[in-house]
């Protein structure tokens, strides 16, 4: 059974940090492409960050060196880094997993993930 629960989430000042942590049982201990994804509100969700099994990963342009995402597969576990964080940062984050690798890109670009299957996600809120 996929359960995935994420948690890490708070409000920080700008320029500050938060990890991430997403319990992603019954996935990533299949080698799946794992991923975070936000959504503003308002906005789409997007991609922000992928990771292939074997720790490959890439980025939105827009967190490219400031996010960094990683996983341990013997916990099950997929965690996200966010440094210097800024106030569009701001926004409900998500993991799943992640579309094969030569799709990443459109995703970071907009693209729409239809998963059925979401957690309740972790709000993370950047004050300016």
């Amino acid at each position: 059974q996929v359960q995935l629960v994420e948690s890490g989430g708070g409000l920080v000042q700008a320029g500050g940090s938060l990890r991430l942590s997403c319990a992603a049982s019954g996935i990533i201990s299949s080698g799946n492409n794992m991923g975070w994804y936000r959504q503003a509100p308002g906005k789409q969700r997007e991609l922000v960050a992928a990771i292939t099994a074997g720790g490959y990963t890439d980025y939105k342009d827009s967190v490219e060196g400031r996010f960094a995402i990683s996983r341990d597969n013997d916990k099950n576990t997929v965690y996200l880094q966010m440094n210097s964080l800024k106030p569009e940062d701001t926004a409900l984050y998500y993991c799943n997993t992640a579309p094969m690798k030569l799709f990443w890109k459109l995703f970071f670009a907009g693209r729409v993930p239809g998963y059925d299957y979401w957690g309740q996600g972790t709000q993370v809120t950047v004050s300016s």
